[in-house]
């Protein structure tokens, strides 16, 4: 199995395994039932500091990214929801899909937690 990322806005299928939602804020226009996650991990997103300043630029993903993983490290609620979420991955295979709002596919914090899981040992 591999790590999947998915929009929130697109269609919940099977093949998806255990849905994660990945932001720190609830999708705007999708309702609980429709976004279809199993579990919300609001912490391991990225702050609200580092979001805005992000504000998904392209441009500014590089340090996005770095800067989200120093983030990820440094900070113990998001540490916790980390653990947690490399966990599930252990336990279901790497059948999980990372769900995400933002409309930047390439360009986001699912995108960085991807790239980290795929490095993790199972």
């Amino acid at each position: 199995m591999v790590i999947q990322i998915k929009r929130v806005y697109d269609d919940a299928e099977k093949a998806d395994g255990l849905r994660v939602l990945v932001d720190r804020v609830w999708p705007r226009g999708v309702s609980k039932q429709d976004a279809q996650v199993d579990e919300w991990l609001k912490e391991v997103g990225p702050s609200t500091e580092l979001r805005q300043w992000f504000n998904h630029d392209p441009g500014k993903f590089d340090d996005f990214k770095k800067k989200y993983k120093e983030e990820l490290k440094n900070n113990e609620a998001q540490q916790e929801e980390l653990e947690k979420l490399k966990n599930w991955t252990k336990e279901h295979k790497k059948n999980i899909t990372l769900v995400f709002g933002a409309k930047d596919e390439k360009n986001n914090q699912a995108v960085v937690l991807k790239e980290i899981l795929d490095h993790q040992q199972v």
